[in-house]
């Protein structure tokens, strides 16, 4: 079921992408050649915990069977496409490419519940509401393929985001990733999609990065809050699991990049909640 965010809601989780959007920010400027993805992870967990947030990777399970997700951040390189885990920790080495992916939830329900004890919270509340944003950031100088894979992927992300806006059809969304993703001579990843969020990490609707006719049926109303993410590869779309049974990587060893942003349906167009340039 595709949910509404009341105003209220929204004023929550505008605060939690702008505190998000700012933590990714000061991730970015951490990357270079010699950093691990273990120090990201770690200065990821201080800086939400710091914010009042909860990291919602971490611990997340994405069926009743399946382990709990380990870390706070995905910390993909080069040919990894997502979920990749932050630990065990890796250096990055010049050349590379690492997509930094991170939600929260916000306000945490610790944070909650001590506000509730300081008298600055009126009512009882479970938690709070989830923002999620990814970049993919250069390590070093990199070749000129790697230089235009990230361009191509940040820029598709926001044609696809200028979309939105109250009566259009979800899938315009998709085609306009996929066209300028293609007219690039890249691919567009097929098994993977966006989704809805904001009162769970996942929600309806899922957001195929292309053009599906389902989607045409699906139209976008004020209220709506959306995880655009395209993922692009600079060979096949196609993908398989890694050995550690979280990563994806793509099936044949080609780059791949990721950009992220939790965007608001608005009565007039779109609002960025994750913005942070």
């Amino acid at each position: 079921m595709i949910t509404i965010k009341k105003n209220n809601e929204i004023e929550l989780l505008r605060q939690g992408g702008k505190i998000l959007g700012q933590i990714l920010k000061q991730l970015i400027t951490e990357v270079k050649p010699g950093v691990t993805t273990g120090h990201l992870e770690q200065m990821a967990d201080v800086l939400i915990k710091k914010a009042g947030g909860r990291s919602s990777f971490k611990g997340f399970k994405s069926d009743k069977d399946n382990k709990p997700y380990p870390t706070v951040l995905c910390a993909c390189i080069n040919d990894e496409v997502v979920h990749a885990p932050s630990l065990p920790s890796r250096e990055l080495k010049p050349g590379d490419i690492i997509n930094i992916d991170v939600g929260m939830e916000f306000p945490s329900y610790a944070s909650l519940s001590k506000a509730m004890k300081d008298k600055t919270a009126d009512k009882p509340a479970k938690g709070g509401y989830y923002t999620d944003m990814a970049a993919t950031v250069a390590v070093g100088k990199v070749s000129r393929e790697a230089q235009k894979l990230i361009r191509v992927t940040r820029q598709a992300l926001a044609l696809g985001i200028k979309q939105v806006r109250p009566g259009n059809s979800l899938n315009n969304i998709g085609k306009t990733i996929e066209q300028y993703v293609k007219a690039n001579n890249f691919s567009i990843v097929r098994d993977l999609v966006g989704h809805g969020v904001g009162y769970n990490l996942h929600e309806d609707p899922q957001i195929p990065n292309y053009d599906l006719d389902y989607n045409k049926k699906i139209i976008l109303k004020p209220g709506m809050v959306l995880a655009i993410e395209p993922m692009v590869n600079t060979g096949d779309w196609r993908i398989k699991d890694g050995a550690d049974g979280l990563t994806i990587l793509t099936a044949d060893g080609s780059l791949s990049a990721q950009f992220e942003h939790t965007v608001l349906v608005t009565e007039n167009g779109y609002e960025i909640l994750t913005k942070f340039e």
